[in-house]
């Protein structure tokens, strides 16, 4: 019989109890498998999932459990303005640096097959743009990922306000401290999830406060109050811990 996931609660629980119960043996449940993880958690023991664990697992714990697995992610909000004057701004953590020169970021939207107002704005106008959302933002940030219709902007349902700088068609989110006009240039269709990767060029950087930048141009995140997000609804106050110089191979 192959490794299950579950093996290492069965174990811990037995040097408890010297005959497993018929809920500490039955992994194929998904009731029973969440029991398992409730009490592998009470007895701060390890807990493992196999890929086909992964697949069992209910919808919404599974989601919250790959989301969060991989780290911290970034916290911005993406503003947009369609052709005919209607905005919109949503939340988005997976906005992603690709290069320095040219300054590239990327960033996933998942299938297309129900309207998506920010990538239809992008691909209409080929501009947008992105803004750190800080820590008083947090609850509104959150909100914009609620689906309203097309014709709503997501300003006028949130304390969110639009900002427009040098003329740049998109709005910039106002009180946000760092934000980036950018402009789209090549989607990439991902089969494996059926999502795309929009990569997109930096054309405009705003630091609102000259504190937040070092000399050597890093800017430090903490100063700007900018928040991360953990998996799909978390949101943290970041603190830094050290910077490091640039690592070199040490001597023997």
């Amino acid at each position: 019989m192959g490794h299950t996931g579950f093996e290492p609660v069965t174990s811990a629980l037995s040097r408890r109890h010297s005959e497993p119960t018929e809920l500490m043996t039955q992994k194929d449940s998904k009731i029973n498998k969440l029991v398992l993880i409730t009490l592998c958690l009470y007895f701060h023991t390890m807990i493992y999932y196999s890929r086909d664990d992964i697949d069992n697992l209910d919808k919404i714990f599974r989601l919250n459990m790959i989301n969060s697995c991989t780290g911290f992610k970034s916290a911005n909000l993406l503003a947009t303005k369609s052709t005919n004057g209607k905005t919109n701004v949503a939340v988005f953590s997976s906005i992603t640096h690709l290069g320095s020169n040219p300054p590239l970021i990327g960033f996933i939207l998942r299938p297309t097959t129900v309207p998506r107002d920010t990538y239809k704005n992008i691909k209409d106008t080929g501009v947008f743009t992105v803004n750190h959302i800080t820590k008083n933002q947090v609850e509104d940030a959150h909100h914009t990922s609620a689906k309203y219709s097309s014709d709503i902007s997501e300003f006028d349902k949130t304390e969110l306000e639009e900002e427009y700088l040098d003329n740049f068609h998109a709005p910039y989110v106002k009180n946000c401290n760092v934000k980036l006009g950018c402009k789209f240039l090549e989607e990439y269709y991902i089969k494996e999830n059926d999502t795309l990767m929009l990569v997109s060029e930096i054309m405009h950087i705003y630091i609102i406060d000259n504190k937040i930048q070092e000399k050597d141009g890093w800017l430090n995140l903490q100063t700007a109050k900018s928040v991360t997000i953990n998996g799909l609804d978390g949101y943290l106050s970041a603190k830094l811990i050290n910077r490091f110089p640039y690592a070199r191979p040490k001597k023997s």
